[in-house]
């Protein structure tokens, strides 16, 4: 246990609801779990700026400062992202949704594990995914007892390589089943090298990882974000297509925001998915 001090924005609640993993949770009021890799933390905010955390402080700095991305300053970036867009039509929209999701951070997370998770998010809503996710971990991931409940690990490429298509039948996968599968088998003979992938080009990352079947651009996008923190890179999905239409008068602003347009997109997938909902924030 140690207690650790976050200067920059950092807000767990928005951070496991902004759609880019699944299997942050609230486990109880104000405590939230994150995992990664072989890794779980338990957070609780106790005063502004001053967490609670359930690792010390040596794992706090191997495994989460690099997997909440804490050596990037987020606050500049929203700075530097109103700057460019001051006398813009949509000024007044963009700060909206930089404000409403204040504290929100692009995570690190692991390569095969966002791979298989957004192969698995095709045409399914977030409570699916993570329902999926979760089931397939709880399935055929190893497992570790913590104070708050029995959590499996994501299973690795070698893990699954040994399942059949009848034992991943209880996920439901539908059509995406054969999707998992090529995932599998690539990414084990390494004919999709995940680990070589880091040092790819922008170009070459998005188009080896769409070697996979039932991998488009959008899910390459997302993986190259949300995995390889290609932070340039900005996916479109259903949600900000609607924001494309309706709120830039079909214009793709993103790609103005140069560096940052990955950043700004997962802005606006949050405001543009949560803020018409009533969406309490926290923070």
């Amino acid at each position: 246990m140690a207690i650790i001090k976050i200067s920059d924005d950092f807000d767990m609640k928005k951070i496991a609801d902004s759609g880019q993993c699944f299997r942050a949770v609230e486990v109880k009021p104000g405590v939230f779990r994150f995992v990664t890799k072989q890794s779980v933390v338990y957070m609780k905010q106790i005063e502004p700026g001053k967490f609670d955390v359930s690792c010390n402080v040596a794992e706090w700095e191997k495994t989460w400062v690099e997997y909440f991305d804490l050596r990037t300053k987020y606050a500049p970036i929203r700075e530097k992202i109103l700057q460019s867009c001051a006398g813009r039509p949509y000024e007044n929209y963009i700060k909206e949704a930089l404000e409403f999701g204040k504290g929100i951070r692009i995570l690190k997370q692991e390569p095969f594990e966002a791979l298989i998770s957004f192969i698995i998010s095709q045409r399914k809503n977030i409570p699916s995914i993570r329902s999926t996710v979760e089931q397939m971990c709880n399935t055929f991931g190893g497992y570790i007892g913590t104070p708050y409940e029995q959590i499996n690990f994501f299973p690795s490429a070698h893990t699954l390589s040994h399942t059949t298509m009848f034992d991943m039948s209880s996920l439901a996968l539908g059509y995406r089943g054969a999707y998992v599968r090529d995932a599998i088998e690539k990414v084990n003979a390494r004919a999709v090298d995940l680990e070589i992938l880091q040092y790819e080009s922008d170009k070459d990352l998005l188009e080896i990882l769409q070697r996979i079947r039932g991998v488009g651009p959008k899910v390459a996008a997302c993986v190259a974000l949300y995995a390889y923190h290609r932070l340039n890179i900005m996916p479109i999905d259903v949600w900000i297509q609607r924001a494309i239409e309706e709120d830039f008068n079909g214009n793709n602003i993103f790609y103005e925001f140069a560096e940052y347009a990955g950043v700004l997109q997962l802005y606006i997938f949050f405001y543009k998915r949560l803020a018409e909902k009533g969406y309490w924030l926290v923070g």
